[in-house]
C-alpha cells in the first residue's frame, strides 16, 4: 500500500524512473528529533552541496528574477544547479529546475516532507527555453519521511528524457550527452551522495 510520501510523486509515463534512498533507524525520540531536523537540511538547498560533498552539484536557490535567496525553499523558487561537467547556453553555464509543489504529511502513520521540481527556463534572463538537460516533463521528487523510529530519504525521478527542444544546436548536442550520463547512472552517484549526507548525524 502506497504511503502519503508516494503519492506525491507524480506518475512515470514516458522516459526512465530512477529512485535512490538511504535510511536510518533510531529510538523514537532520536528519530523525532533528527526527523526535524533532515527537514530543515531539506529545505535549506543552499547547503546541499556541504551534504553531498565537494565532488558533488552545487545548488543556490533563487527568486523569479533570478535573485539568490537566504531562506527555506518555497513553492514557485528556483534551484540553479552547478553540475560538473559542460554547461548550457540557455541557462548561461548552469541547469534550472522550478519548485511545483511542497508538500508536509503529518498522521498517525507516517511525516514526511516532499519538494517537487520540474526543469524550466533561467529566471535571470528573458529566453523560453527550458535550460536543463532533461526535458520539461521530467520530475524530481526530494522527499524525508519517517515512519515509526526508520527515516528515509529520497530522490526519485520520473519521465526523464533528453531535452530536445532546445534552440542551440550546442545546447541539444550537450543535453543529449549529459542526460546519457544521468540516465546510465551519474545523476545516481550524485543524489545518493545527498541522500546519505543529509542522514549523517
Amino acid at each position: 500500500m502506497a504511503n502519503s510520501a508516494d503519492k506525491s510523486i507524480p506518475q512515470q509515463e514516458e522516459g526512465v524512473s530512477t529512485n535512490t534512498e538511504d535510511s536510518i533507524q533510531l529510538p523514537e525520540k532520536e528519530a523525532e528529533h533528527f526527523y526535524s531536523i533532515i527537514k530543515e537540511r531539506l529545505l535549506n538547498i543552499n547547503s546541499w552541496h556541504k551534504y553531498a560533498g565537494e565532488a558533488s552539484a552545487t545548488f543556490c536557490l533563487l527568486d523569479d528574477k533570478g535573485n539568490s535567496l537566504k531562506r527555506k525553499a518555497r513553492k514557485g523558487d528556483y534551484f540553479e544547479i552547478d553540475i560538473p561537467g559542460p554547461g548550457s547556453k540557455a541557462g548561461e553555464g548552469n541547469d534550472f529546475v522550478q519548485i511545483e509543489d511542497v508538500v508536509e504529511v503529518n498522521n498517525e502513520k507516517e511525516q514526511s516532507l516532499s519538494i517537487i521540481v520540474r526543469p524550466s527556463q533561467n529566471p535571470k534572463n528573458n529566453s523560453s527555453d527550458t535550460a536543463h538537460f532533461f526535458s520539461e516533463s521530467a520530475t524530481s521528487s526530494f522527499v524525508v519521511k519517517k515512519e515509526g523510529n526508520k527515516i528515509t530519504v529520497g530522490v526519485y525521478g520520473r519521465n526523464e528524457k533528453p531535452n530536445f527542444e532546445a534552440s542551440s544546436i550546442i545546447d541539444k548536442i550537450r543535453n543529449t550527452i549529459v542526460a546519457t550520463g544521468a540516465v546510465l547512472g551519474l545523476s545516481k552517484i550524485q543524489w545518493k551522495s545527498l541522500v546519505s549526507g543529509l542522514l549523517k548525524q
